[in-house]
């Protein structure tokens, strides 16, 4: 049984076997003992431990180390302790740049294999040579002859047959970035490297019984053990697990005084009963350290949400890690802990985009690098890029690799190169690429981390771990997930603004807010833009049909707009029945217990296992197979369908017709992966309200920190349009009054720097900062004497209109710039002591027509600003309805002229169709829809304003213009350019628009969905 050095398809763009196939190839072979060796890389260890068990083969684990492309060693762990040996050796490498030992790395519980053709004169004790079957005839050579006594048998294992051969040379391509006619030997692994029968590989080597004999040995003293069901997290906060549980009691009792004012009786026993399953189950540190990681943000000034299923706990909500009462909203404790369950819960803590590398580091320097490391993920090859990746390797020019890449495979010319890049391409599905990091999950270990694994450093600058959140779930890890988003910084950067323009203080984090009746007005007529969640105009289009006005509704909203709910019909459904609370029945009694707050429907996570529970008499821990399954974390197949056979045995004993207990379980399984649990939803409505109070109460602050954040869903111009209609001025960038972000005086909002999109960054940096530093720019020479800046940067600032400051038309500041820049060079002179005074020149007077403004503003912002793009059309019509009006036009046909905003393209049984959001002349928004057949005729033609002919179809209180004809509107010719045919209406095509697209089918529409209204 001697193969101790297998690759997996985990030694990246090397090995083309997964583990699954290596161990099934082993048991085929009835080879008892195994050793995975992936280069430079444990990824592969836990998996093919759990699997060798399953097939009673006894695993080795251990590591193949190269630098760069040379194999050193191979070092099989003899324990638990070995493997940490090898990691700490590789993390060293990896992480600070130390060199790899070509000889005698320092392990004690590690046996060394060195090649052949690469060892050292003198041996350690725990070291060998590995001889491979070809290389026998070698040892008559007398220098090695005298290894013999130290060496063993080398039958490396990368390929199964020919054909993963050839696709092992593709991967060297692809990693060499070279064609594969290019590589050489040494590139490239033998084609003898392949798992053969274990009595044909003894047989090459019966003329040499103390190399059979050294490699039993070796083997033999390699033991790999693991213990998956212990906790591999930081155990305690404090020292010991007794005082973790005082400090989480006396944290959750102070919080409940602060939260509960009133000595709610409720509350407090909910407290006790929390606490206690907390200590039952040993989670006090795992609270303790996030609640520390919340203190630290706090002291910070930092704005925090905490989110997903820990939501659902009193003690988080008594802590300050959440901000969600469980019951106000009668949160279900046992969807985030139960008995039943293992593992610790989900806290989900979202930061501001700007602050989270802050908290981050904080975690690293708090608990130490030893013990703290993000979460590893396999970014596996993709299908486009496949096909782009091996054509490069065949050597296939670049337009057959865009068409192999973006076209169906059908619809290519198969010449046998076209044929057997597809052929290799449609193997490398599913297999890993490269590592990277995962986008929030982090490790807080209790032992070092290199104890478990290899740490890498990706270019982010925090290490990662060489396994993805599934192994590390299944060895006993639980990660902390510290995400970023850009609504926080909206809402953050907001209340800072307010107190630092206006001196305003707003308690942003003041409960009370739900319940403010401007903000409830604004969400009922879908006036959202702007706000975190619940600003697309589908979300915006939800809340209108719900004529959502209230907290409870929100959270609704919040979850049945996710995909499954939706697909499944099921949002449809709701929105009959909110509107309708008197036409339709329960479908059986379980529902109407269990789910009355929405009427009957499941919506949230908690719902499905209520149902699954109640009504389809599923156990706790069925139920928790389900959970994960909508969490998207259960990745077993075969438990779900286990959970489903029983559910329909169940169902069937308790005598529920079978119609109808197939009608529930296809909407439990609508909720697969896609939906909300309800705290996660309540967070989001928390944060939705928070950024709706600021847009109502304070709307030209919030818009300029919503287009500093980088906007949401929309592009710039759609927030600029928000502040302009919320009473806003909205003025260009100006040298000595803009910033390098958008900024705001009183009123007056400047567009900054940042947004001039042929302007470098630096310099843009640069100009406010050298004004804050030596004062205002005085003319056009005082700023080219300050700013290290070329001519055609300086030409673009002056057509924006950043030097109107000066009085001086823009032609005249143009010639000027002629005069002070004559080289074409970046001129930044040194300011002198003594000032020569400024030469002034006499130029004739140049008239300008007031909309080559706009032009000079489309061309360099992307949009207008002087003008609205209504002024700038050729015609004066602007239609027989507005926007504010369509709700009384049910199934009337209406011409309307609007500007478009956002189009979102939908696949259908028919073709594509797309959903558009539109403003009038008035900058009301509204929506049409767009169907296949009506595309052909009437196509979109990029950015601008449309004349459009449709008929307005009002469903329940929100209307939607179905078009049958629609041309886009031409500007008035560039007055710029009234000599040059060409270009007069060419910045017209610079007008943006912004497009999304799906992969999933429209809603289904009522009459397509068969939920019964009827008790059944």
């Amino acid at each position: 049984m001697m193969f101790l050095n297998c690759h997996s398809y985990h030694s990246l763009r090397y090995g083309v076997i997964s583990i699954e196939e290596l161990v099934h190839q082993a048991a085929d072979f009835h080879i008892e003992v195994l050793a995975l060796t992936d280069i430079n890389t444990i990824t592969g260890i836990y998996e093919f431990h759990k699997l060798c068990k399953q097939h009673h083969i006894k695993s080795v684990v251990g590591v193949e180390v190269r630098d760069a492309h040379q194999l050193l060693y191979i070092g099989l762990a003899k324990n638990k302790k070995g493997i940490g040996e090898i990691n700490k050796l590789l993390t060293a490498h990896n992480c600070e740049g130390k060199d790899l030992p070509k000889h005698h790395p320092q392990f004690s519980e590690v046996i060394v294999i060195y090649p052949l053709n690469d060892f050292p004169d003198k041996l350690y004790g725990n070291e060998y040579i590995g001889v491979r079957p070809e290389d026998l005839n070698l040892l008559i050579h007398p220098k090695l002859k005298t290894y013999i006594p130290k060496m063993v048998i080398l039958q490396p294992v990368t390929v199964k047959s020919q054909r993963e051969y050839h696709l092992h040379k593709i991967l060297r391509a692809i990693d060499n970035n070279t064609l594969v006619t290019k590589l050489n030997e040494s590139d490239y692994c033998k084609d003898s490297e392949k798992m053969i029968p274990p009595t044909e590989l003894r047989a090459k080597y019966a003329h040499h019984p103390e190399i059979i004999e050294n490699t039993e040995r070796i083997l033999a003293q390699c033991n790999f053990d693991f213990d998956y069901s212990a906790p591999k997290n930081k155990k305690y906060y404090t020292e010991s697990r007794e005082k973790d549980f005082e400090l989480l009691t006396k944290l959750a009792y102070e919080g409940l005084k602060k939260r509960y004012p009133d000595d709610n009786e409720n509350a407090r026993r909910r407290v006790m009963k929390e606490l206690n399953v907390i200590n039952t189950l040993n989670f006090s540190g795992y609270f303790l350290i996030t609640w520390d990681i919340v203190q630290y943000s706090n002291r910070m000034g930092f704005m925090h949400v905490g989110r997903g299923s820990g939501a659902n706990s009193i003690v988080s909500y008594c802590l300050g890690i959440t901000d969600i009462c469980p019951l106000e909203l009668d949160l279900y404790f046992e969807r985030f802990l139960n008995v039943n369950r293992k593992t610790p819960p989900d806290f989900d803590l979202d930061w501001s985009w700007q602050d989270r590398d802050t908290i981050l580091q904080y975690i690293f320097d708090k608990y130490g690098k030893e013990h703290v490391a993000f979460c590893g993920t396999n970014v596996q090859f993709k299908y486009r890029s496949i096909f782009r990746e091996v054509g490069k390797a065949f050597g296939l020019p670049k337009e057959e690799l865009d068409a192999l890449a973006t076209k169906p495979i059908e619809s290519h010319d198969l010449n046998s190169v076209s044929r057997l890049v597809y052929k290799y391409g449609k193997l490398l599905e599913k297999f890993p690429n490269q590592r990277s990091m995962h986008s929030c999950g982090i490790l807080i270990s209790e032992e070092p981390i290199t104890n478990f694994t290899a740490l890498e450093m990706p270019p982010k600058g925090f290490p990662i771990v060489q396994f993805d959140m599934h192994v590390a779930e299944d060895i006993g890890f639980e990660k902390f997930d510290i995400l970023s988003q850009r609504g926080l910084g909206t809402i953050n950067d907001t209340v800072k603004l307010l107190k630092e323009k206006r001196g305003i203080t707003v308690d942003i984090k003041d409960t009370s807010i739900k319940n403010e009746k401007k903000c409830n007005e604004y969400l009922s007529i879908g006036k959202t833009i702007g706000c975190f969640y619940i600003e697309s105009p589908a979300m915006r289009g939800l809340l209108r049909r719900l004529k959502c006005d209230n907290y409870k509704v929100l959270v609704a909203a919040s979850s049945i707009i996710r995909p499954g709910v939706a697909q499944s019909g099921m949002m449809r459904e709701y929105i009959f029945r909110h509107n309708n609370p008197d036409k339709f029945e329960y479908f059986h009694e379980v529902f109407k217990k269990e789910l009355g707050e929405t009427y009957g429907i499941m919506v949230y996570q908690e719902d499905v296992i209520k149902i699954a529970l109640h009504f389809g008499g599923l156990s706790a821990p069925d139920g928790d197979v389900l959970r994960r399954a909508m969490s998207g974390k259960g990745r077993s197949l075969a438990a779900l369908q286990k959970v489903k056979d029983h559910f329909f045995e169940s169902c069937k004993a308790l005598g529920h017709p079978e119609q109808l207990a197939k009608e529930v379980y296809r909407q439990i399984e609508s909720f697969a992966g896609y939906s909300f649990c309800k705290a996660h939803s309540a967070s989001y409505a928390v944060e939705s309200y928070q950024s709706l109070y600021l847009k109502a109460y304070y709307p030209i602050e919030f818009m300029v920190c919503a287009i500093n954040n980088g906007g949401g869903f929309y592009r710039t111009e759609v927030y600029i349009h928000e502040a302009k209609m919320s009473g806003a001025t909205i003025l260009n960038p100006c040298v000595n009054k803009g910033e390098y972000k958008t900024t705001v005086y009183g009123k007056d909002i400047y567009i900054g720097l940042m947004h001039i999109e042929k302007l470098e960054s630096k310099i843009a940096t640069l100009i406010p900062e050298e004004r804050k530093l030596n004062g205002k720019y005085k003319s056009l020479e005082d700023f080219v004497k300050r700013i290290p800046i070329g001519i055609e940067t300086l030409q673009i600032l002056i057509f924006i209109g950043a030097f109107r400051f000066t009085g001086k038309p823009k032609h005249e500041l143009l010639i000027e710039s002629r005069f002070l820049l004559s080289g074409d060079k970046p001129n930044h002179q040194q300011l002198t002591l003594l000032e020569e005074p400024q030469k002034n020149y006499t130029l004739p007077e140049v008239e300008r027509h007031p909309y080559e403004d706009a032009f000079d503003e489309i061309e360099i912002l992307g949009f207008p600003v002087s003008f609205s793009p209504f002024d700038l059309l050729q015609t004066k019509y602007r239609g027989t309805v507005m926007a504010k009006d369509l709700v009384k036009f049910h199934k009337t046909q209406v011409k309307m002229l609007a500007y478009l905003i956002s189009r979102k393209q939908v696949p259908t049984k028919r073709g594509t169709m797309y959903f558009g959001t539109w403003i009038d002349c008035e900058g009301e928004y509204f929506d049409t829809a767009h169907f296949p057949d009506n595309l052909s005729q009437y196509p979109f033609q990029g950015g601008g304003c449309y004349l459009l002919l449709g008929t307005v179809e009002v469903d329940f209180h929100f209307p939607t213009v179905t078009i049958l004809k629609m041309a886009k509107m031409p500007f008035v010719p560039d007055p710029r350019y009234t000599l040059d045919n060409d270009k007069k209406y060419e910045a017209y095509q610079k007008i943006k628009e912004d497009v999304s697209l799906t992969w999933r089918a429209p809603y289904p529409q009522e009459q397509e969905i068969g939920l019964p209204r009827r008790k059944m």
